[in-house]
């Protein structure tokens, strides 16, 4: 079995999630290659979307990510993320099976559902005659309340769109602001009339993109989303059995990993093209916060939630890549009425490379610049 160095891991993480190498030549490509991006409306800088789309694009037009959503249907949201229409097919099945009895919580949704017929039998009917509607469009004519102890309870009208949404029954047909458009599934999305997917091809195809993204993986990878996927076992069978996933060990990291065949033999042809730039604090890349510390000796934790005197570095925190290596973070923040991007603190890791921080500057300007800023501030670079 092949060892790969601590490094060589990096690497494999960074190019699969086409933060290394020539930058990508599209929204659409992006999204497709990483399978999923997610949506947070946070945006002290920036829309965590739109955020990681730049740390892989550089400038790009937002117009063109709402032409794709909302024009030509490319992409669609999803569960809080943004997925190529082109693998719808393989999230149909996901659909079919919401609510998922399995679980304590798809239970309870599924007789909340069950309670409530005639206030689903409500919603789509509006939507069928009035649509596309927005969430005010529409009245509460829940049955039975939502009640499972959390911040959501009695919030009946919200929770049936999602669970709708959940289940393939309606679809997100555009944005007004912040604010979601509701429609029938089939207005927004191709219905396929052929027979599903077996599960087994769905884990095949699904478990290739995720192992793609992420350059290498632990052997229990393989989720739709938010679930375990049907038939990962056979998936995994079949991907290991094609060579497309490669068993390896990694120095310093117990046990045996998975890495993409294709990655593997680009670091193999010394394809590594080092880049520098910021992630946002939901970027895919540092989203499994375990993995990212081990990785690469990076603490990070979204401070967001953290009350102001018990953070660390800060309430917006983006962490610097340079390279292979996580290097530093710094806490921005963008006025739009003053179009001024201030950093208002940088924290650098210990052992910096030598000459890094004048490619940190020139990322900063650069988010700058697309943002729209006619004014960057950056505090001293740490010594």
């Amino acid at each position: 079995m092949r060892t790969l160095t601590r490094t060589e891991a990096r690497r494999l993480a960074i190019m699969g999630q086409l933060l290394a190498g020539p930058p990508p030549r599209s929204v659409l490509e992006v999204v497709q290659r990483l399978g999923k991006v997610q949506i947070d409306p946070t945006a002290v800088v920036e829309r965590a979307e739109r955020l990681t789309l730049w740390s892989r694009l550089g400038a790009y037009d937002v117009d063109e990510l709402r032409s794709l959503l909302e024009g030509s249907r490319e992409l669609f949201e999803y569960r809080a993320h943004l997925v190529p229409t082109s693998d719808l097919a393989l999230h149909r099945p996901v659909m079919r099976r919401s609510p998922r009895p399995e679980y304590t919580r798809g239970r309870y949704e599924a007789e909340w559902l069950r309670d409530n017929a005639g206030f689903r039998s409500y919603i789509l009917s509006e939507l069928r005659s009035r649509g596309p509607l927005l969430s005010r469009d529409l009245d509460d004519r829940a049955e039975v309340p939502w009640r499972t102890g959390g911040w959501n309870d009695g919030k009946n009208l919200s929770r049936m769109l999602e669970l709708l949404w959940s289940n393939g029954e309606i679809a997100i047909s555009r944005r007004e602001g912040s604010q979601r458009v509701w429609d029938l599934f089939e207005r927004v999305l191709p219905v396929d009339d052929d027979e599903p997917l077996p599960d087994e091809v769905v884990a095949i195809e699904t478990m290739e993109r995720q192992l793609r993204a992420r350059g290498f993986a632990d052997p229990k990878f393989g989720s739709a989303l938010d679930y375990r996927l049907p038939a990962r076992e056979i998936g995994l069978e079949s991907l290991t059995a094609d060579g497309i996933a490669v068993p390896v060990a990694v120095d310093g990291l117990p046990g045996e990993w998975l890495a993409h065949a294709d990655l593997l033999a680009a670091l193999d042809a010394d394809a590594w093209q080092p880049r520098t730039t910021l992630l946002g604090p939901f970027d895919p890349l540092i989203g499994d916060r375990e993995r990212t510390e081990v990785l690469f000796d990076f603490r990070f934790r979204n401070e967001i939630y953290v009350p102001a005197a018990k953070r660390e570095f800060g309430y917006y925190v983006m962490p610097i890549l340079h390279g292979d290596r996580l290097i530093g973070r710094i806490d921005p923040s963008f006025d739009r009425k003053r179009r001024m991007l201030e950093v208002k603190s940088i924290h650098a890791e210990p052992d910096v490379p030598p000459g890094a921080w004048p490619a940190v500057t020139t990322a900063i300007h650069e988010l700058g610049a697309w943002l729209g800023a006619q004014e960057v501030r950056v505090p001293a670079i740490p010594a």
